[in-house]
């Protein structure tokens, strides 16, 4: 049995860990700050007061409810193509074995792996080229190209760690295959699918770089929050959106995570 004195981490490094989430936390902190705060025209440390009217003058703007009604639609669509499609590529490169099947699954992740500015380029001048005009549908498209590697990722891990003999007994046992899905597919992916979901909504409702080029004259949340920094009229109803966005963005990163954890007891993973 090993001792706490080799269980414990080192001084040091437990020193370092915080400091690293000290300094990716901090900033958060003073978006809550500033989110209270008496000035309204300028970032002043300490806040000179705190006040909570601004949450009254945030719920107020139609600007505010316009953005975010936005960026909900096009989170909630952009999610549910990626969940259809990237299950769809999961399940057809993490079963099957064919000539180029490599270079398939390296286009299928490329969206996410490409800096985002180049892919709002390359989606821009597509639109371009084909005379599509921007609407709601080009931002849909533009995040559901990266939201299809999210859903991919978590869906071909836990194919991966599925026994084939599950599927091949159910065949056995007379089901066809939307039996099978539903039945034995479907429970083993489910938490996969929903975490990838999840991930893939909080990635869209955040994402600006794509959006910028995609979105036309509208504006989603993060779009708007960019030009109210640009362009401040009130300047701590941005923070109170941010903390909003926060703790929104919050609840489906930690549910992926508690939803992904166990992911290794995947049935049939050791047959």
């Amino acid at each position: 049995m090993r001792s706490d004195k080799h269980n414990n981490a080192p001084f040091p490094l437990k020193l370092a860990a915080t400091g690293g989430l000290l300094f990716l936390h901090l900033p958060l902190l003073l978006i809550f700050a500033y989110a209270f705060t008496t000035e309204d025209k300028s970032f002043q440390w300490p806040p000179p007061g705190f006040t909570t009217r601004w949450l009254a003058v945030t719920w107020a703007r139609p600007d505010v409810w316009q953005a975010l009604t936005l960026s909900l639609q096009v989170a909630s669509i952009a999610t549910a193509f990626a969940l259809v499609l990237g299950t769809l590529c999961a399940a057809a490169l993490s079963r099957a074995r064919f000539f180029g099947q490599e270079a398939i699954t390296l286009l299928v992740i490329l969206p996410i792996a490409l800096p985002g500015i180049v892919t709002g380029i390359a989606l821009r001048s597509a639109f371009g080229m084909m005379q599509i005009p921007f609407s709601f549908w080009t931002i849909v498209l533009g995040h559901a190209t990266f939201c299809i590697v999210v859903v991919y990722n978590n869906a071909v891990a836990r194919f991966r760690r599925m026994s084939p003999s599950l599927v091949e007994a159910s065949y056995d046992l007379g089901a066809n295959g939307f039996q099978t899905f539903r039945h034995v597919i479907l429970p083993n992916i489910g938490t996969a699918l929903l975490a990838g979901g999840m991930l893939a909504f909080a990635l869209s409702f955040d994402e600006v770089i794509v959006t910028t080029f995609t979105a036309g004259q509208q504006q989603t949340l993060p779009i708007w929050m960019l030009e109210e920094l640009i362009r401040p009229h009130e300047r701590p109803v941005t923070n109170v959106v941010a903390m909003a966005v926060v703790l929104v963005t919050l609840i489906p990163i930690l549910g992926a995570y508690y939803l992904t954890r166990d992911g290794a007891e995947t049935a049939g993973s050791g047959k």
